[in-house]
């Protein structure tokens, strides 16, 4: 936990709390330690930033939350331009 928080210059209570938030859930190791991915330090530098910027942490969690799921629709909707894979609509009648 020490480590993970001195890569992304927060606190190990930081960390702590955005698993609170639901925004990052590290691995444990055997032992009880948190296990942080990559991306959950990019998520987590990501968060510092916003917060530093006067954001609530709770509203920087969701902000993220939201961030992460526009690139993943707009991943979707480029992958099926793509492939001419548009899903079917259904008119009101």
């Amino acid at each position: 936990m020490g480590r993970a928080a001195a890569m992304t210059g927060t606190t190990a209570g930081f960390l702590r709390a955005l698993g609170d938030q639901g925004l990052i859930t590290p691995l444990r190791s055997d032992g009880g330690h948190r296990r942080f991915s990559r991306y959950q330090l990019r998520i987590a530098m990501r968060a510092r930033d916003l917060v530093d910027q006067g954001t609530p942490i709770d509203a920087a969690c969701r902000i993220i939350i939201l961030e992460d799921q526009l690139e993943e629709a707009l991943r979707i909707n480029e992958q099926l331009r793509r492939t001419g894979n548009h899903p079917q609509t259904v008119a009101d009648d």
